[in-house]
């Protein structure tokens, strides 16, 4: 019998994270960092209160499943969930914590690497640079020829109309309300503004891998935007940073694709998946991909699509394909959508970025190619426009130059 059993609606509802299976009484624990189950053999639900008294229970504010904390019981790990039907799901309790860990280490690096950062946005600080000049000498009676000239700055580097007049009314207010007195003022404010934009609509700078091996993260984007060199920077940085990683090799359309996939396999010693015949449908290059990442212990599965124009839609109706050929063998996969957005292009960018959102629901944006451009602006169009969070940028050719997005660190750089 499922569900409660004859326990009073009263203890149902004080007890919610306790459930009655055929044999066990299943208690659901969360910590920060795992999801545990304890078991026990009887059918009683006052031998569970026997080993967990009222006080040592703590109810979740939001519980999902129906769950409890229980100190002073043992965790079983790994944990097997247990369905009404008898089927069982199995999962690593410690997964969660392994996905977190690998955040953390992400972010930790991105702080580390300021001067990457800091020299990968030389071109775009540059231009910006007449700021310092303008804001130099600065007096109220000037207000207005600075703002115009601090305007057409932001204008340049690609920060779009609408950012840069929400940016420059809203300095204008505060130095008319006498909050801003002087040019370094000014600057602060300025550089608060940005950051709070980035913040706000991009808040999930981190990657969203979920709690369940392997995590699943496909690689999209037009073509030349620098996907597969991308994926192959991201797949050294995760192994780097302690994971397995499997590449995917989908796609199948471009000439020489896969071989280019093999020879950042071999750079970055990951295995990798590659189609077994010509004219493969990358919906299947990936399924099998994602079989192989869940047979062999992979933590995490790289999956690289083939290039494809925005306005291309039968091509772009491959990828919902992909998607859901992914999420046959592991559901709620992919974990994450990552577009390749060359920097270069700037606010060309942002129609791309809307097709392919509207078509697969893009996650995250990787912008490369932002050494090589004086536009960087554009990295705050795009979180302004669309509320998709950047979650690494480009600002090298080399293994190491493809940085965690950083929203200080950024804001920084550019303004410095």
């Amino acid at each position: 019998m499922n569900g409660f059993g004859p326990i009073s609606k009263e203890k149902r509802r004080r007890f919610e994270g306790i459930r009655l299976t055929n044999q066990n009484v299943v208690v659901y624990c969360v910590s920060r960092s795992s999801l545990s189950i304890w078991r026990f053999r009887s059918r009683s639900w006052k031998k569970v209160m026997a080993a967990a008294s009222l006080s040592q229970l703590s109810f979740l504010s939001n519980p999902s499943p129906r769950s409890l904390i229980v100190p002073s019981l043992r965790p079983t790990t790994p944990f097997r969930r247990i369905h009404g039907d008898g089927s069982r799901f199995r999962c690593s309790a410690g997964q969660t914590g392994f996905f977190t860990r690998l955040g953390r280490l992400l972010k930790e690096k991105a702080k580390s690497d300021v001067e990457k950062i800091f020299s990968g946005f030389s071109k775009t600080r540059d231009n910006l640079a007449v700021i310092d000049e303008l804001l130099l000498y600065w007096n109220l009676a000037e207000t207005d020829r600075v703002l115009e000239e601090l305007e057409e700055a932001l204008l340049v580097s690609d920060f779009g109309p609408r950012i840069t007049i929400k940016i420059v009314d809203s300095l204008r207010d505060d130095i008319l309300a006498g909050k801003l007195k002087s040019g370094s003022e000014i600057k602060e404010a300025l550089k608060k503004n940005v950051l709070e934009l980035l913040k706000g609509k991009g808040s999930k700078n981190d990657l969203q891998l979920g709690f369940r091996k392997p995590a699943v993260i496909m690689i999209v984007g037009v073509n030349g935007g620098g996907k597969t060199t991308s994926l192959g920077k991201l797949a050294f940085r995760l192994k780097n940073e302690g994971a397995k990683i499997l590449m995917a090799a989908g796609d199948t359309f471009r000439a020489a694709a896969s071989d280019q996939l093999e020879i950042w396999a071999d750079r970055t010693g990951c295995e990798i998946v590659v189609a077994e015949r010509e004219n493969a449908k990358a919906s299947s290059v990936l399924s099998q991909a994602v079989k192989r990442g869940k047979e062999g212990g992979f933590d995490i599965v790289l999956c690289d699509t083939s290039g494809r124009l925005h306005t291309n839609y039968s091509l772009m109706e491959e990828l919902i394909a992909c998607k859901k050929a992914v999420a046959k063998v592991i559901p709620g996969a992919p974990n994450e959508i990552l577009q390749v957005l060359d920097g270069t292009t700037g606010l060309n960018m942002l129609p791309q970025a809307r097709e392919f959102n509207d078509v697969v629901g893009i996650t995250g944006l990787i912008l490369t190619k932002l050494d090589g451009s004086a536009r960087g602006g554009c990295v705050v169009s795009v979180v302004d426009e669309l509320g998709i969070p950047v979650k690494f940028v480009g600002v090298g050719e080399g293994l190491e130059d493809l940085q965690p997005f950083d929203p200080e660190a950024f804001v920084d750089a550019i303004f410095s």
